[in-house]
């Protein structure tokens, strides 16, 4: 909750007035059933209009009062949670932004959307009902208290004897209702993991006819949500029926006993009528407290899940820079790393250095720690041992923006997003017309953009479901290249490609970027054959290292699978 605190800071000022403003009105309120007694006790007895209409005159004016008052501090209430909210998402967007690859891993991205939705949501909710019904409510209870106490001070007694009971029942039911609400927010994770995962496998579940195998693995995170809504509610609900019972058991001594009084003489009609509006008013706040408990307890569930992702430690801390000249523009020096601590290494002492306008081919079975080396060199992890080195300095010195910078990369599964082809290049780094085209180009990507009739303009749907597996693959190289990196890597990036593309696209980098230091992970040789060093792994460690013609004689696996794949070319 002090992340909360800290958010609302800014709108102390506002929230102060606020605060005021609600007090004012609530006081109006107050007045109300004390102005009727008096006006039944003291003022309609002496049969005079004058009096009479002043005071039915005065409790307009304090209900008008009242509803302005209750009306302005609500809108200036819902200002607060909407900006306060506003930031707080905003923060957590940009937090979750720049959470290293292990921690997204932890905290699992289907949690992290649902932190940033459904959490975030929860606190305005809190902070919206807090501001109005935890300053009126607060304050009916205690003014229609003090206000019966000053008029019966007996019948108070009464009244008082039962709010121990609801006290008790509110904070024991609150006490329990936190941690089941922490425990709905992760049942609402795992549905919305589900509902991604569906969502990006709409095509595979169709193809496959996996539909209603879906919609089972569906019912089944959808039951539990219902499960664990239904516990927090359930236990959340009780606090109103005993509530109830404690007042109106309440409510019911107080009938009885203010019967005895009127009977005896010792009290007014006015003033138990009065008596009982502020009963009323009383066990309406009461109520409120209890709504606005389990709004708190949502909402302080929320909190904590979202601090967790803000307060989370930066993983990968800027070191110093160690620069040692080597003549090499990457190295990597024994290098192990895995992904969870304890665990089997997905690599294992790999060591490598490339000379500036080198490629580096990087081949193996599937899971052997190709896409690994990519996220060592572009720093999403940091190595469990060795060093890995850009012109000379270790990459833990050198800030990830520019570290980044000198990069141009395409991932194994990579994205598009729905903007123009030329957005989609440019990527929001203010890249002229001219690099884009040229990017273009060297991609093997004008035949195809040239056909459409928006050329660059052209807008693609969402993941570029509108082009095929090649033509998205051929923009994702081009904007790998727009920028004239000085180290390219393509993770599998042609795999979609036809022979005689790939063919092009090879030629084209050799000519056009022959002074980039490249990086090609792929499964077919033909991709990284004309490489001049060809990295072969197998279960993270190295198996075979240096060019075509070396590891058909060193290497029996690099050698079978070559033979394999030319063989098949062959007879293409």
């Amino acid at each position: 909750m002090k992340k909360i605190f800290f958010y609302l800071r800014p709108h102390l000022s506002r929230m102060t007035l606020g605060v005021i403003i609600k007090f004012i009105g609530t006081i109006m309120d107050l007045f109300l059933p004390w102005i009727l007694s008096h006006l039944i006790d003291e003022v309609v007895p002496k049969e005079k209009i004058g009096p009479i209409l002043f005071y039915g005159v005065l409790m307009l004016l304090c209900s008008v009062t009242a509803w302005v008052g209750n009306v302005i501090a609500n809108r200036m209430a819902s200002r607060v949670a909407r900006d306060t909210t506003e930031r707080l998402r905003h923060d957590l967007f940009a937090r979750i932004s720049y959470l290293s690859c292990r921690q997204a891993d932890d905290f699992t991205i289907a949690s992290l959307e649902s932190r940033l939705t459904s959490d975030t949501y929860n606190i305005h909710q809190m902070i919206g009902m807090m501001q109005r019904l935890g300053i009126r409510a607060p304050i009916l209870l205690l003014g229609g208290i003090m206000m019966t106490m000053f008029m019966e001070p007996v019948l108070t007694l009464v009244l008082l004897a039962v709010l121990p009971f609801v006290a008790l029942v509110v904070f024991h039911i609150s006490a329990k209702g936190i941690p089941l609400y922490t425990k709905l927010q992760q049942a609402v994770d795992q549905m919305v993991r589900v509902v991604r995962e569906n969502a990006s496998g709409i095509r595979v579940i169709k193809a496959l006819s996996k539909t209603e195998y879906e919609k089972d693995r569906f019912a089944r995170v959808n039951r539990q949500v219902v499960e664990q809504e239904t516990a927090a509610s359930v236990t959340m609900a009780a606090s109103n029926p005993l509530m109830n019972l404690f007042l109106n058991t309440g409510l019911i001594l107080v009938v009885v006993v203010g019967a005895l009084r009127v009977y005896s003489g010792r009290t007014q009609t006015g003033t138990i009528l009065a008596f009982l509006t502020y009963f009323t008013i009383i066990l309406n706040a009461m109520l409120s407290i209890n709504r606005m408990f389990v709004l708190f307890s949502k909402g302080s569930a929320s909190a904590r899940r979202i601090s967790e992702v803000l307060d989370a430690p930066e993983d990968l801390q800027l070191g110093v820079r160690d620069h040692r000249d080597s003549g090499y523009h990457i190295v990597f020096e024994k290098v192990r790393f895995a992904y969870h601590a304890g665990r089997n290494a997905a690599l294992t002492d790999i060591s490598f250095a490339l000379k500036r306008g080198e490629t580096l081919g990087i081949i193996g079975a599937t899971g052997c720690g190709k896409s690994t080396i990519v996220s060592l060199l572009l720093r999403f992890y940091d190595p469990d041992s060795g060093v890995i080195r850009i012109n000379g300095d270790d990459v833990r010195g050198i800030p990830a923006r520019e570290l980044r910078a000198k990069i141009g990369v395409v991932f194994q599964n990579d994205v598009l997003f729905s903007e123009t082809i030329e957005e989609n290049i440019s990527f929001g780094r203010d890249l002229n017309r001219d690099a884009v085209k040229a990017a273009v180009e060297c991609a093997q990507a004008t035949p195809f953009i040239g056909e459409l009739e928006d050329g660059l303009e052209h807008r693609l749907a969402i993941r570029g479901s509108n082009l095929s597996g090649g033509q998205k693959q051929r923009l994702l190289i081009a904007r790998a290249l727009a920028a004239n990196p000085e180290l390219l890597i393509l993770d599998d990036a042609s795999s979609a490609l036809d022979y005689q593309t790939d063919a092009r696209l090879r030629q084209a980098l050799n000519l056009r970027f022959h002074g980039t230091t490249t990086v090609i992970v792929a499964q077919r040789v033909s991709s990284i054959r004309h490489a001049d060093h060809i990295l072969m792994l197998e279960n993270g460690r190295e198996i075979g290292y240096g060019t075509h013609e070396e590891l058909m004689l060193s290497c029996p696996q690099y050698r079978e699978i070559s033979l394999s794949q030319m063989g098949e070319m062959k007879d293409a």
